[in-house]
């Protein structure tokens, strides 16, 4: 018997990988990165390294880059809430999560598009901890009802209350960070069991093209002293921000990404770090970002190739749409991007449920995603041999009396093992069933399964001082914590 052949891909060979990693060496110690944060600054000139005062910026010797780039740790175990195994980040491992941070929702009863509310969210949370194929949460979405200096704690604390699963997140101003930190640290603890065990990871975005901005320089130093990973989200745009070649925005993102390592490893040496991103290209005919593109897939895959190269854990936003509604384009952008994530072994895919150029959330969606990523799963354990001889004892059985196998003791042993069974909101059903059914479509089906699942939510299972610590840590002004909980 031999092992299924694990399906792959590539898009770059190994020339022209080393190729971009010896151009973005050289782009660091020639052109240089922009540094805004002051405690960044210091870090670097303690090595030595000229920043400029007026234009903060940091050319970094390629000894010290490839210093950095071999003590970030290839592999990365993320813990659920109750401090279980959960994700493991690394090689060709791979785990779905919904995209962060949407500013709206499509509304599952008018098909509208709309600003977000706490309940939203809430829902979003349930019925992402139910759903089987989606290994981790996200701080997914922004609520529109709560002040917005306080919006990206409040999301990850009605994460922490609503679901068992780790969490991508990130901060949006330099103080949330410590109180973040707290929220966790309420979950595990103790900072040294929170570092143990991570339930976190901090997204991190380098703004293009080659800087590293105050707030984001802050979140990965601060994630590096916690020992909380932090995710590198490099978003060149080909032609706006970035060279308009796909190779060219890949050397931009591999420099950025690469500067964000050397900081956090002069921090503490061995602090886990994710190559991430979302970039884009740029639609020069409507000024738009398009996530479904084949072309942003490709830059996806190749700076994921790079990240491999180097021996990161990886990240990437694929599975995206840009419609606006639930239609046959939302569909074959979230498939082919999801099954290409998954086929490259991109470590961390987010991007489920999104639609809208990464700004809306739907409920729908991301049970219709779910259904994409299980099979994306089933595809990538390619096709596994069961027996010896493969299949011709089981022909001998057929004659002129035995026409089927659909009793068989090996077909009842093995279609599970065999084949991916959807849920029902994926139509298999005949013509008449789904006449007489109600003729329904997918987004009909995927709205049913969402209600069911609120329904079926079994409620919060923290222990009650923790959820009054948590409150505790994340109370503001007109906080109704009652309301939350209830």
């Amino acid at each position: 018997m031999k092992d299924a052949v694990r399906p792959t891909i590539r898009v770059l060979d190994d020339e022209l990988i080393e190729k971009v990693v010896s151009e973005a060496f050289e782009i660091l110690e020639e052109i240089g990165v922009f540094v805004e944060n002051q405690e960044a600054v210091d870090i670097l000139q303690k090595q030595g390294i000229n920043v400029e005062t007026e234009s903060k910026k940091a050319r970094l010797p390629t000894d010290l880059v490839k210093k950095c780039l071999k003590s970030a740790p290839s592999s990365i175990t993320l813990f659920d809430r109750e401090g279980n195994e959960a994700v493991k980040l690394e090689g060709n491992n791979i785990c779905f999560d919904p995209g962060s941070a949407a500013l709206r929702v499509l509304d599952p009863e008018t098909n509208e598009i709309r600003e977000a509310y706490t309940k939203d969210f809430v829902d979003f949370c349930k019925v992402v901890d139910q759903l089987e194929h989606l290994h981790a949460q996200s701080t997914a979405i922004i609520c529109s009802d709560v002040p917005e200096e306080v919006s990206d704690r409040y999301r990850l604390y009605l994460n922490l209350l609503f679901s068992k699963k780790p969490v991508v997140t990130g901060t949006f101003s330099k103080d949330s960070f410590g109180i973040m930190k707290d929220l966790l640290v309420a979950i595990r603890g103790s900072e040294k069991k929170l570092r143990e065990k991570p339930l976190a990871i901090f997204d991190a975005c380098p703004s293009p093209p080659l800087k590293w901005s105050d707030l984001t320089c802050q979140s990965i130093i601060d994630g590096a002293k916690y020992g909380i990973p932090s995710e590198f989200v490099s978003m060149p745009m080909t032609g706006a921000n970035a060279p308009v070649t796909i190779l060219g925005s890949i050397v931009q993102h591999t420099a950025e990404t690469m500067a964000g390592v050397v900081i956090t490893q002069l921090v503490n040496s061995g602090a886990p770090v994710i190559w991430g991103g979302s970039p884009a290209v740029f639609d020069m005919r409507k000024g738009t970002t398009p996530m479904g593109s084949i072309d942003t897939m490709l830059l996806d895959l190749g700076y994921v190739e790079v990240g491999k190269y180097l021996n990161f854990p990886t990240h990437a936003y694929l599975g995206l749409s840009d419609t606006k509604i639930l239609d046959m384009q939302t569909g074959f952008e979230s498939g082919m991007g999801s099954l290409l994530a998954a086929t490259k072994g991109v470590n961390m895919i987010s991007g489920a449920g999104m639609i809208d150029f990464e700004t809306t959330q739907s409920i729908q969606k991301v049970i219709i995603d779910n259904e994409i990523c299980g099979m994306a799963y089933k595809f990538i354990r390619g096709i596994t041999q069961r027996d010896e001889p493969i299949a011709k004892d089981l022909l001998k059985l057929f004659d002129s009396k035995t026409t089927h196998l659909l009793s068989h003791d090996h077909t009842l042993k093995w279609f599970r093992e065999e084949q991916y069974i959807p849920s029902s909101v994926i139509d298999r059903a005949t013509k008449e069933e789904w006449i007489t059914t109600g003729r329904k479509t997918i987004g009909h089906r995927a709205k049913e399964r969402a209600e069911k699942l609120i329904q079926k939510y079994p409620g919060i299972s923290l222990a009650d001082d923790i959820v009054k610590d948590l409150s505790n840590i994340i109370r503001f002004k007109g906080f109704d914590e009652k309301k939350i909980l209830s």
